[in-house]
């Protein structure tokens, strides 16, 4: 009961559990109006084209809050200035519960890599609920040879700006998580940005890119086939979708974790009730056995967290890229 309306086209240790949070004094569910939302169609807005991370964890839970709630959830895709410009679509709607915007990292990143944003990052938005996190996975093709990172830095460090990486354009989250693989091994490597995570992707399995980092769902069949080597997983601890691979930081690279998520956020003026019940039902949906399978399938891991809760994690995530986007000398020119 999922619809597509394509018009331009889915870390996570909550580390500051004392942390001053975006949104406070969340109000108990008032019955009358919560329960009335929604009586009409939701339009769920995904700032990137169809096809992308977002949507295999979004798509079926937005299915199942359509059964759940009577009323069609709609993706629409707005896609444009790395998942600004949706964004700024769902800043301007009405602040009425109509309108989600469903991102990502990238609404991190955002912040601190696009100076001119036509919406403010902390006083636009309510983070509502996460979805859940998933390692961003460093592969390299199989018949390059390399088959630990150390062998990789090696090679790297051998070289030094000879080997490049990959990713999905300045700015994307592939692109922040091999800026910190880097900066923390210690290795010069050319970055080259392609317009699609799939061309990038493309360019690795032939050996003309030497590594990359796209969020492991993506990697996932091609690993399993033989065809990439994965080397390691950003996150902190490791990923029950490849338990064998190990992490960056057990590999002694401090400060290179770098962990995709994805949630839903609204109008920063939605009733706060309608926060409350968006949340509740999100989270209800997403413990069920089938979805904590497919979460399972494609990697992702939970986050099982309050609107404060992921309020304060989304203001931590937004300091610490910034301090990465800042190192790394990352511009959007």
């Amino acid at each position: 009961m999922i619809g597509l309306a394509a018009t331009g086209v889915i870390r996570c240790t909550l580390r500051s559990v004392g942390a001053v949070c975006l949104v406070t004094g969340l109000a108990a569910p008032v019955p009358a109006l919560a329960q009335a939302w929604p009586t009409k169609t939701v339009t769920v807005v995904v700032p990137f084209g169809p096809g992308n991370a977002l949507e295999t964890i979004g798509r079926p839970v937005l299915e199942q809050l359509s059964l759940r709630l009577g009323q069609p959830f709609i993706v629409e895709n707005r896609a444009g200035a790395g998942g600004s410009t949706g964004a700024a679509y769902v800043a301007r709607a009405t602040a009425d519960g109509y309108t989600v915007l469903f991102h990502s990292s990238s609404f991190s990143i955002n912040h601190s890599f696009h100076a001119n944003r036509p919406y403010d990052t902390l006083a636009d938005f309510i983070p509502v609920v996460p979805l859940g996190l998933q390692p961003t996975l460093l592969i390299t093709a199989a018949g390059k040879s390399i088959n630990t990172a150390a062998e990789l830095i090696a090679a790297a460090k051998a070289r030094p700006g000879a080997m490049n990486f990959a990713s999905a354009g300045p700015g994307s989250t592939s692109h922040l998580a091999a800026e910190r693989f880097r900066l923390a091994a210690g290795i010069d490597a050319k970055h080259v940005p392609f317009r699609a995570p799939t061309d990038a992707l493309t360019e690795t399995l032939t050996g003309r890119i030497d590594f990359y980092f796209p969020p492991i769902s993506v990697a996932l069949p091609l690993v399993h086939d033989g065809k990439l080597v994965p080397l390691a997983v950003s996150t902190k601890s490791r990923s029950t979708a490849l338990p064998n691979v190990p992490t960056s930081t057990e590999l002694g690279l401090k400060d290179s974790a770098f962990e995709f998520w994805i949630g839903f956020f609204l109008q920063a003026k939605t009733p706060r009730e309608i926060v409350a019940r968006l949340h509740a039902e999100t989270q209800s949906v997403l413990e069920t056995p089938a979805m904590k399978e497919r979460m399972r399938t494609f990697g992702y891991e939970p986050m099982k967290l309050s609107p404060e809760q992921f309020a304060a994690f989304f203001r931590e995530d937004i300091e610490d890229l910034a301090r990465s986007i800042k190192a790394a000398g990352i511009t959007a020119n």
